[in-house]
């Protein structure tokens, strides 16, 4: 499968700034990507040099950064750069040359401390993109089933049969847990972190709760909160984080939490293909968690720009958006006829907004009231991506 948006867009940041990072979980298809930017590259007559810093050969010749790269031209390309963050001081002066022409492409797997020390050191030299797995933004012809039965990584999704797609799934999960995390840096026992991830899944679509979550496992808050950190840092949990607004209400003050992918989500819950989630008690919240994460992907939202509203007892909105200079709220249903709720009614009062979306697994949009519209999935990313 072609991604001709994000390929473009890599394209773009690197004609306007001397280094772009690519941010995204294991195995989302950074590394084929880049390999595709050099290939172009390439034909341009433009010189590459690639660095994969998980192959000791290539990480022995960084050793000392500043005498491997300083005589490179052309486009640089450093992979797994999570596990050296003391390249970006080199970066740094290297960027400011003011003769040069040298572009670094770097692709790393972790974000916290990559923003951070990539922002701080390279400031107004880089610019950060975020990868996910594939999305209906990406090619309309995608089946939407498949693809929410599957997720979007890959080797999932592209796999021959379901059970080559199961297998897959199992054996990353396998993998990330006991060797990508200690290789992030994070001394966590992989056991731990597989019953914290799989807890973390029957949470999926709702508010968590620390001291319960960590009462069930017979671990801290303070333990609860840096496991969480850990996956939402590696980009396979996303935390929908609470808006408040100045009204006399009791609103929500802890943030939503959601597996990002709907194929590891399912994994986690054990559930092996469609006809098993049909009639699973998650079938709604894997619906939900699916298309946000497809309307996120579409608009590039980050982590801290997704926000839910809530008021104890009376209403919630599970998506609130600001486009253009509107407020913009959706609501995910899981049915061929959604109908307007007094918590709609109280969302578009309270927050004041100028249109409700209502998103539904099915095709075709329709108008139930002056700011209430429901949409399809692909309707709705259709819409956005053309205002």
């Amino acid at each position: 499968m072609e991604r001709k948006q994000i390929f473009s867009l890599i394209a773009k940041q690197l004609s306007l700034f001397p280094t772009v990072a690519l941010l995204g979980a294991r195995q989302v298809g950074k590394t084929t990507l880049a390999r595709a930017i050099a290939a172009q590259a390439q034909g341009a007559g433009k010189m590459v040099h690639l660095f994969d810093l998980e192959d000791p050969s290539h990480a022995a010749r960084l050793h000392d950064p500043m005498l491997a790269l300083q005589a490179l031209d052309g486009l640089v390309i450093i992979d797994e750069i999570q596990t050296s963050p003391e390249l970006f001081p080199t970066l740094r002066v290297l960027n400011d040359r003011s003769d040069s022409t040298t572009r670094f492409l770097i692709l790393g797997s972790a974000s916290p401390e990559l923003l951070k020390q990539g922002s701080e050191t390279l400031a107004g030299r880089i610019a950060f993109i975020e990868i996910s797995p594939f999305g209906l933004y990406e090619n309309p012809d995608i089946l939407v089933s498949l693809l929410w039965e599957r997720g979007g990584y890959p080797r999932s999704f592209l796999a021959e049969s379901t059970e080559d797609s199961l297998s897959w799934r199992r054996e990353y999960l396998k993998t990330f847990l006991e060797r990508d995390i200690p290789q992030l840096g994070f001394s966590v026992p992989s056991l731990g972190m597989r019953r914290f991830w799989t807890m973390l899944a029957h949470y999926h679509g709702q508010n968590i709760n620390y001291s319960e979550l960590g009462r069930s496992l017979d671990i801290s808050d303070a333990t609860v909160r840096r496991y969480l950190d850990i996956l939402a840092g590696a980009y396979v949990v996303r935390r929908v984080q609470p808006w408040f607004e100045n009204i006399k209400k009791r609103q929500l003050k802890s943030p939503k939490v959601y597996i990002r992918d709907s194929g590891i989500f399912h994994s986690l819950m054990s559930i092996s293909d469609l006809a098993s989630l049909q009639n699973h008690p998650k079938l709604g919240a894997s619906w939900e968690g699916f298309a946000l994460e497809e309307v996120a992907k579409a608009l590039r939202l980050r982590e801290e720009e997704t926000y839910y509203w809530a008021v104890h007892g009376q209403g919630e909105l599970d998506l609130l958006l600001f486009r253009n200079g509107r407020r913009v709220g959706v609501e995910f249903k899981f049915s061929s006829s959604p109908t307007i709720t007094k918590s709609m009614n109280l969302a578009i009062e309270m927050l004041q907004l100028d249109t409700l979306e209502i998103v539904h697994p099915g095709q075709g949009s329709w108008r139930l009231s002056e700011k209430i519209t429901c949409y399809g999935l692909r309707e709705i990313i259709s819409k956005w991506e053309n205002e």
